[in-house]
């Protein structure tokens, strides 16, 4: 990784999250595809702090390293070159877009009962917005979980799915449908809610192929749930507004983190193809191999831009920054992929086994196409945003490019041409 021009504090910071990862996170890790024990996170997250690098992207004032958004992606990068490194670092989904969500709309009591524990490690959160169809998912305006206004506070029933961390979250924030009341619109709403109240019930266990996310991805169910006033996040009927504070930068994230893991799967097949001949030659002087190589390489750095444009972006324009942040994650979820793959095929038969991570790195990234909305999903927006951009400006007089006729000459150049 070279990054560019970055303030010298957080230069530092990447350096030294570099030498907990490659230096103390990398030789703990289980063989490939193993449950992280409990145990072991706590005593690599003990050691992050003692390191100082733990928490980078949270506020200072709540035992964070305070790195602002636009210089997170070298610091995730990093934290993303082993699959533990971001649990270690307290800086893995669901609980770093929770965290970013809360600083921004938390109420100061929120921040003190939800933010500092989730922080300081000592809590875990769950976003419980995806549904059973045909409630929630790629399309948010299908929400069936309502809440309704009741003396001192809210009842919420509903169901969710793909509950990502729930099994071991003290709280859950819970999008749901809420009427207009009090002045606020209908809408949906977030809503803090205590996993131990009374009617939260985890259901059935969603076993998927990847398994960085601690906490599976259990069904949830509220049945007459009540929650007090002061449990609103934000205002009533803003949930959907409120949700682009979190999803655009937590989309980002993941981005960032898997972008890691993509480097060093590539660092993997460098390292098989630099000594390994074949056919009389080494592979790197394969023009074959090289291909391979080279695609890979062009897929980070390509990503590695938009990230860091997009983050930018998210400091200064956030609906702007979050537009952009469907580009980012379709592009980045599609060519980490990539990379991968071409690493295990470039590793042969040791790709394929538990002698190498490739394998597990695969499965784990191959579902970030769908969660955080589908690629599909996002490409229809992109380009739905592209045609509406492109008619914004034919009405402020933007000529029609695609009506515009150049005289001819009889040799078939334009006119001015021969001229």
């Amino acid at each position: 990784m070279s990054p560019v021009a970055l303030p010298p504090e957080i230069e530092d910071l990447r350096l030294r999250t570099r030498e907990f990862i490659r230096g103390t996170v990398m030789p703990a890790e289980p063989r490939p595809g193993a449950v992280v024990p409990g145990e072991l996170l706590e005593d690599l997250r003990t050691a992050a702090k003692a390191a100082g690098v733990f928490a980078p992207h949270a506020p200072r004032e709540y035992g964070g390293q305070g790195v602002p958004l636009e210089h997170w992606s070298p610091i995730f990068q990093e934290a993303g070159y082993s699959l533990i490194g971001p649990s270690a670092l307290n800086c893995m989904a669901p609980d770093e877009g929770n965290m970013h969500m809360l600083h921004l709309i938390g109420s100061e009591e929120q921040k003190r009962r939800y933010l500092a524990p989730l922080i300081a490690g000592e809590a875990r959160s769950c976003f419980g917005m995806t549904e059973p169809h045909p409630g929630a998912g790629s399309d948010p305006a299908a929400l069936r979980s309502s809440a309704a206004k009741v003396d001192g506070g809210w009842l919420i029933n509903g169901h969710k799915r793909f509950t990502s961390g729930a099994n071991n979250a003290a709280f859950c924030i819970a999008m749901v449908r809420t009427e207009a009341v009090d002045g606020a619109p209908a809408g949906a709403t977030m809503l803090l809610v205590d996993m131990d109240a009374p009617g939260v019930r985890i259901g059935e266990q969603l076993h998927t192929m990847d398994r960085a996310i601690g906490g599976g991805h259990p069904h949830l169910h509220f049945d007459d749930v009540f929650v007090p006033d002061g449990a609103v996040l934000g205002a009533p009927g803003e949930g959907f507004r409120y949700a682009q504070v979190r999803l655009g930068p937590a989309r980002l994230t993941h981005c960032m983190r898997w972008l890691g893991l993509a480097r060093r799967s590539l660092d993997i097949a460098l390292d098989r193809t630099n000594r390994r001949e074949i056919f009389g030659s080494v592979m790197n002087e394969l023009g074959l191999a090289q291909e391979m190589i080279a695609q890979s390489v062009i897929d980070i750095e390509t990503s590695d831009a938009i990230i860091t444009k997009t983050a930018a972006l998210l400091e200064t324009d956030a609906k702007a920054g979050s537009a952009l942040s469907s580009v980012a994650k379709a592009h980045t979820s599609e060519a980490v992929y990539r990379v991968i793959d071409r690493s295990l095929q470039l590793c042969g038969g040791d790709g394929v086994t538990d002698r190498l991570p490739l394998a597990s790195y695969l499965n784990e990234v191959r579902a970030f196409r769908i969660y955080d909305g589908s690629n599909e999903t996002h490409k229809w927006a992109i380009a739905r945003r592209a045609s509406a951009r492109r008619r914004r400006e034919a009405e402020h007089g933007a000529p029609d490019l695609a009506d515009v006729s150049f005289p001819v000459s009889d040799a078939g150049f334009p006119a001015e041409a021969k001229a």
